[in-house]
């Protein structure tokens, strides 16, 4: 039941069921005639996925989540809470395997091809001064949700720099989103379109980012350094 409710929450992403008014009816349909508990369930499950397949965007559990409110099928305060809890514990997971085996990884001879010794040093620099703040606003641009927990791990930020603004980040979107969802849920269709144009907006804005990122990661690839350690010198 779980798998089939999934498969029916994400039938037709990526953005086309934002604007398919006959699809959403139908998801908001099968949904309706679902208990209660195996909607949270399959929320939960929704949201922390997104931590391990970015593609997967979780503002659309939250958003159907926050649709059913208006019908009464869920409270908007579980809807929240279980989405909120759910996320943010799938981040900490992310960043708490990094932490334990990303170095391990990097150590590798492919892993010192995605980060090279130099390159780490100066990402745990940069996390060093300001992890805090990168994973806040990370938390609201599609891919980098996933990803940044990871660095965070990796460079070994303390766990209450990493865990406070995730959840901070997440309780505000995703508060966001049940609200309007449970104020506004019979206009469902004003609300998805603007949820379409947001997001659209963020992913430029990721994209624009990651550009430069992946700008910057090729300018700092090479350095006399690397390529003593790359043939098997210490970290």
């Amino acid at each position: 039941m779980l798998a089939g409710l999934l498969l029916s929450i994400v039938a037709g992403l990526p953005d086309a069921w934002l604007i398919d008014q006959g699809t959403v009816e139908q998801i908001l349909e099968q949904l309706s005639g679902i208990e209660s508990q195996w909607v949270y369930l399959a929320l939960g499950v929704g949201v922390v996925i997104e931590n391990f397949f970015p593609p997967l965007p979780a503002d659309t559990f939250v958003a159907f989540g926050a649709l059913l409110t208006a019908r009464g099928q869920v409270t908007g305060t579980s809807v929240f809470l279980v989405t909120w809890t759910m996320n943010t514990a799938g981040a900490l997971l992310n960043y708490g395997l990094a932490r334990h085996w990303g170095r391990a990884v990097l150590a590798t001879k492919a892993g010192r091809w995605v980060l090279r010794p130099r390159q780490l040093e100066k990402l745990a620099a940069l996390y060093n001064a300001h992890g805090s703040k990168i994973i806040f606003a990370s938390r609201f641009l599609p891919a980098f949700r996933a990803l940044v927990p990871v660095f965070a791990g990796i460079t070994h930020l303390a766990l209450w720099r990493t865990a406070l603004p995730i959840a901070a980040a997440s309780a505000i979107w995703y508060g966001v989103l049940v609200y309007l969802g449970a104020a506004f849920g019979r206009n469902w269709q004003a609300i998805l379109d603007a949820l379409t144009n947001v997001n659209a907006l963020l992913l430029v804005i990721a994209a624009a980012l990651g550009g430069l990122l992946a700008y910057l990661w090729w300018k700092t690839r090479h350095h006399p350094l690397d390529s003593v350690n790359s043939e098997g010198g210490e970290w």
